[in-house]
């Protein structure tokens, strides 16, 4: 993995700072990205899906006596 100096100074200081190395630095940072990228794909399969089939007016209503909100 090539990355410029700037940036390896970067996580250097930010991974002293965490009390961590620079490679438990850099796992968590990975690990970080890829549940950002997952949650924004379920998110473009959902608006997707709600695109495709938009909700119907009165699809739900059924379910609005069923609903409990604390006072």
């Amino acid at each position: 993995m090539t990355l410029d100096e700037s940036l390896v100074t970067r996580v250097d200081r930010a991974a002293r700072r965490l009390g961590t190395t620079r490679s438990g630095f850099t796992r968590d940072a990975l690990r970080e990205a890829l549940a950002r990228q997952a949650t924004r794909e379920k998110e473009r399969r959902h608006r997707q899906g709600y695109e495709a089939k938009p909700v119907q007016r009165g699809e739900f209503d059924t379910w609005a006596a069923e609903q409990s909100w604390p006072d």
